[in-house]
């Protein structure tokens, strides 16, 4: 069957994206019902939106961001990273995972990934750990739970922090617990295409009382009327004092609002991806020209995205040649993520490419094929169809 890219019918008339937000009218109701009360920037629906991801994720303290990026400034600033400070990450992320190191006037440092469940590989990261190391930023990625336990296991006995980037992973278990309660500190993302959505926002969250007062200042100058807080006490019922350089990173009642309701939907969320996911897996396990991302036995995945890598050696196109076609067939696949010292601004820092091979070598051959929970059926199929019609197509 002849590629839409070169003459061929398309496998669908309209475009398909690889995720989208889910909203509803209880959603809608929600916001509006907060649009019309007393509060609109932060006020009790965050309070109430806190404690119910700190709930679910069996956390102590859960403090809400502006967006996920300004979460993991939080995170990083709780943690005291400072200049001198090296911090370990991943390359297969958003460049927000080791900017927020930047940000607080640390250095990123790259640890290679596991080449099949493209994870950051804690071997790896045990090659990377200096006496300058303060922190190492994990990232779930696709959804998928990093190896915890490894990771706790190496750094023991030190006073290194981990501070997950779970952006991908709400729901996701690992060894049967959720993510978000099990390290030092733990980001969740709401943009509109993850778990849930709040339009943007993040959160951290944590069970270090001292990491969560820190945060709960940081997100809004460092100013506080807290009187066990205050330099000055006694002053009067308006005085308020800036402790440190903060910033205005809150999150507005009206974006709770949409989590809250959210939130109500997250079991259905969670079972329609997990429904895609394992068609996805059943129908490409044996498609010769497609690898799969694997999934580790201790992770139960909650997939944001659906990953899979390009074995391009048996097949007669590179990546881009695949990705024109899907395009043309209307099947919006995506490419997450360029490794981040690839980027212009990580080379001006005197970042090189090669530093993390199995990294590199991943984003030259991967795809990121749709996923989000208001799929239909009929979707899913023609995503199929079309990686069967693509691969087959160009495939030795």
């Amino acid at each position: 069957m002849k590629p839409a890219i070169l003459g061929g019918a398309p496998i669908r008339t309209t475009s398909l994206p690889y995720a989208r937000q889910y909203v509803d009218d209880d959603d809608c109701l929600a916001v509006n019902k907060v649009l019309k009360s007393a509060f609109l920037t932060t006020g009790p629906k965050v309070k109430e939106f806190e404690e119910e991801i700190a709930n679910y994720v069996k956390a102590k303290y859960a403090v809400a961001f502006s967006n996920g990026t300004a979460a993991l400034h939080g995170a990083c600033y709780a943690a005291g990273i400072g200049g001198g400070d090296e911090v370990i990450t991943t390359p297969i992320t958003f460049a927000a995972s080791s900017n927020c190191v930047l940000y607080s006037g640390g250095t990123p440092v790259f640890a290679d990934i596991d080449e099949n469940t493209f994870n950051i590989d804690v071997d790896e990261i045990a090659k990377k750990i200096t006496n300058k190391t303060k922190a190492i930023i994990p990232v779930d990625y696709t959804g998928q739970a990093v190896d915890i336990d490894g990771i706790k296991e190496l750094i023991k006995g030190t006073d290194i922090v981990i501070i997950e980037d779970g952006a991908h992973s709400l729901g996701t278990k690992y060894k049967g617990a959720r993510v978000g309660g099990l390290v030092d500190m733990a980001m969740f993302s709401f943009h509109p295409v993850k778990t849930i959505t709040t339009g943007e926002g993040g959160i951290i969250t944590t069970n270090n009382e001292e990491y969560y007062t820190k945060l709960i200042n940081f997100r809004s100058h460092c100013i506080t009327r807290d009187i066990d807080q205050l330099i000055n006490k006694d002053i009067g019922g308006w005085y308020y004092e800036q402790l440190d350089l903060g910033y205005n990173y809150r999150m507005t009642d009206f974006q709770a609002a949409l989590g809250i309701s959210q939130m109500k939907k997250i079991d259905w969320f969670i079972q329609r991806r997990k429904e895609i996911v394992e068609r996805y897996n059943e129908a490409f396990k044996d498609l010769e020209g497609v690898i799969l991302q694997e999934n580790a036995d201790f992770s139960d995945t909650v997939n944001h995205l659906y990953v899979i890598k390009l074995n391009l050696p048996k097949l007669k196109a590179d990546r881009k040649e695949i990705f024109d076609a899907f395009q043309a067939e209307n099947i919006g696949v995506y490419v997450h993520y360029i490794p981040v010292y690839w980027h212009p601004y990580y080379q001006k820092l005197g970042y090189k490419k090669g530093l993390c091979p199995k990294a590199e070598e991943l984003y030259n051959a991967m795809l990121t094929v749709p996923l989000f929970p208001a799929m239909t059926d009929n979707d899913v199929e023609d995503v199929i169809k079309g990686f069967y019609k693509i691969i087959n197509y160009y495939r030795k």
